[in-house]
Parts: C-alpha cells; structure tokens; sequence
C-alpha cells in the first residue's frame, strides 16, 4: 500500500503567464501557495482474484478489464504512461471538491504519478514529478492548463514561479520571516461559491482570446515583481498587497467572458464594502473559490457580509507531493 499527499493551492498574480502558448513566446511568471488542503491516494498492486484488472475509486468507482477502459483520464494516461503491466487498485480522497479552482486535477495527477513511481520502489524528484505532470496533462490528455499547478502540486510552498522561454521551469521560495507569514496567513480569507466549472472550456476562450490580450497578460506579468516586493520588504504594509490583488483582479476578467459572473461580481463588491482590499476567483475563473485580501480587524465583517458562503479556514503548506505511507509489498 503506498499513500501520498499532494496540496492544493492558490494562485495570487500571474495567472494566464503560465500557459505554454504565451511563456514559450514571452516568459511568464506567477506567485501563488500551496495550503493544508489535500489529495490523498492510496495505491496498491491488486491481486489477481477479481473479475476485473484494475479498480479506479474517486466521485465514482471504476472496475474495468484493461487500462484503455478505464474513464479517469489523468489515471488511464498515468498507467499507460509508465507502461504498468500489472493490475491496480487506486483509492481518491480530497479535502477540495473538484472543479473548485484550486488546482485539484493537477494535484491528483502528481499524487498519482508520485505514488506509482513509489510502488515501482522509484525516488522522482519534485522537479521531474512537475515535468511528467505537465506532459500527462497537456500532451497525453490534452486539456487547456497552465503549467502552475503541476509545479505547486509537486514543490509546495510560497513561490515565485518563473516560466522560461526555453521551456525551463524555475520555482523560487520567497524568503519571509515567519512574522511576516504568519500577518500573511491571518490577511487571507478563503470562501467557496458552490459553484462547480471545467476550467479547462473557461482557459479554452483565454488561449483563444490571447492574441488580443498580450498587454494585459504582459502587465499581469510585471504585477508579480511589484507583489514580491511588498512580501519580501517588510517596511512596506501588506495592504499593497490587496491592492494589487484587486488590480490584478479587473485584469483577469478583461482575459475571458467566463471568468466573473453577476453572484461573482456582487459578491466580490460585498467583501469590498465589508474591507477587503482586494481578491480574486481562483483558477480559471467562473465559479469555485474566491480569495480575498483583508486587514485583520475587516475579517469579522467580511465574513458577515459573505455569511451565505462557506468559508474555509487555511495554513500555508511547504512539502509539496508527499508519500505518507510506504508499504509496498502489503
């Protein structure tokens, strides 16, 4: 039995950079963390006594003959990725729902290939367990993702993340006294819509839309020099941190017509009037979960304001992809 657990995270500035479509041309550049919120699998060899070879359990439960029936996507090209020749029971717990903008697909497909890597008894490193992700995800399945989530998923922590030209991927922590974390940390408020949305149709119209979006992709690009500043220097007030946040926000919508909403959009002016200083949907955009920048003294009525929205509470997370339990012969 091998168990691994691999982090959400939220994405703060950049987003949209991080697609290879634009980086490969310009460079991106994103910040964002990973938080104590999970994907849990649990993997094991399964013996050959059942009518079936392999057993995929996540929102439903999969029994199938081979790896080419199996519905999962990321799970089907992981198997056949690694060429397993064996059958396997795989188990999905998460303490996110998916389609919620924390990066739940690509936190599964690294805590898949981390944990399939651990039952072959093989050590990947963070940096290629974040590359193979990439790949399964945008080459084999296909879908309209970044390259963020993947590298988040893998590295975890509080992260500038730099998208080379040349395809490089550079992840570097940023540096803050554990203070300066911690008013961080109490300055975040996280609330979940309901609202459930395939990022992936909603980056569809993004990548369509780039062309006649490279300014703000580019000033999007340079807001993360000026939030790592804010982070990095404690004589600034985190304050400019919402600010940004907020600027970064008006930003992101001009990306897609997807990306906010009506309930978004009144929701957002709530928190706003309530004392955040700023925030933005996670993700792609559309739905799922809504962070917001808020002075410490705000919180109480923020969440007032936003009473009819669930509100997660939320710590930074600094191991990444994790193999939690490792038992392979059991």
């Amino acid at each position: 039995m091998i168990i691994s657990r691999t982090p959400h995270r939220i994405s703060l500035f950049g987003g949209g950079t991080d697609y290879p479509e634009y980086y490969l041309q310009y460079g991106g550049r994103v910040i964002g963390a990973t938080i104590d919120k999970y994907c849990y699998l649990s993997v094991r060899k399964l013996p050959p006594f059942f009518s079936h070879k392999h057993r995929i359990v996540y929102s439903k439960s999969e029994n199938v003959s081979s790896i080419e029936e199996i519905q999962h996507p990321a799970a089907r090209e992981i198997l056949k990725y690694l060429n397993i020749d064996y059958g396997v029971s795989i188990h999905h717990d998460g303490d996110i729902p998916a389609r919620s903008g924390m990066g739940s697909s690509s936190a599964f497909t690294v805590g898949l290939l981390n944990s399939m890597y651990a039952l072959e008894g093989k050590i990947i490193s963070k940096e290629e367990l974040a590359r193979q992700a990439i790949i399964i995800e945008q080459q084999l399945i296909k879908e309209n993702v970044g390259s963020q989530d993947q590298t988040f998923a893998a590295h975890g922590g509080f992260n500038r993340i730099e998208f080379c030209r040349n395809g490089e991927i550079v992840v570097n922590p940023i540096i803050v006294s554990p203070a300066r974390l911690a008013e961080l940390e109490n300055s975040l408020m996280l609330f979940y819509t309901g609202i459930s949305r395939y990022s992936s149709e909603i980056a569809e119209e993004q990548v369509k839309n780039m062309p006649v979006n490279i300014d703000t992709l580019h000033a999007m690009k340079e807001i993360t020099d000026q939030a790592a500043a804010v982070v990095a220097d404690e004589s600034f007030s985190l304050n400019e941190l919402g600010l940004l946040l907020n600027k970064t926000w008006q930003m992101k919508k001009l990306l897609s017509s997807r990306v906010s909403s009506q309930f978004i959009d009144q929701k957002y002016e709530a928190a706003l009037h309530a004392g955040a200083l700023g925030g933005k949907i996670l993700g792609a955009g559309g739905g799922g979960f809504m962070l917001f920048f808020v002075p410490p003294e705000k919180r109480e009525s923020v969440r007032k304001a936003l009473n009819d929205l669930l509100q997660v509470p939320f710590k930074f997370d600094f191991n990444g992809s994790q193999i939690i339990v490792y038992q392979p012969n059991s």
